[in-house]
């Protein structure tokens, strides 16, 4: 299967985490929904109140181009393609 991804969906992820003190491991399955492409990666869960709540982390390219779409990236064309 050499199939192409794009982007990564879960509705439960695994945190694994190594106990500074005693040095053990600890793994925990959580219902937290999982987004990632490659732009985003996004985080989501539920409040305390039962509310929604996301984290995002923005990665290089997905900086990027947020500024273009606000207008606020750099005056260049970076495909070469829309020159005059």
């Amino acid at each position: 299967m050499d199939e192409e991804l794009f982007e990564l969906t879960a509705h439960e992820v695994t945190i694994e985490i190594k106990d500074e003190v005693t040095g053990k491991v600890f793994r925990r399955d959580l219902p937290i929904d999982y987004y990632e492409n490659a732009n985003i990666l996004k985080l989501s869960g539920e409040n305390l109140d039962g509310s929604t709540s996301q984290l995002v982390f923005y990665s290089t390219r997905g900086i990027q181009r947020l500024k273009d779409l606000t207008g606020k990236g750099a005056d260049h064309d970076p495909c070469g393609g829309h020159s005059k």
